[in-house]
């Protein structure tokens, strides 16, 4: 799946994104492009639970 993260701006906001991401699943595969505001993710997780995760951290996301 594809997330849009459009307050993600730099390294440091992607390796808080990854680290949240993989809080809720450790197996999680994430490949973040910065420059897009993309993030491809693989994960067993449900989905809505991730995404709550994120803008309690502050990265508010929406699937593409």
């Amino acid at each position: 799946m594809q997330l849009i993260i459009e307050n993600m701006t730099c390294g440091g906001c992607a390796r808080g994104v990854t680290a949240t991401i993989q809080s809720i699943d450790p197996e999680a595969k994430v490949d973040i492009d910065v420059s897009k505001k993309l993030v491809n993710l693989t994960s067993s997780a449900d989905l809505d639970q991730i995404l709550v995760a994120l803008a309690e951290d502050g990265f508010p996301a929406v699937q593409q």
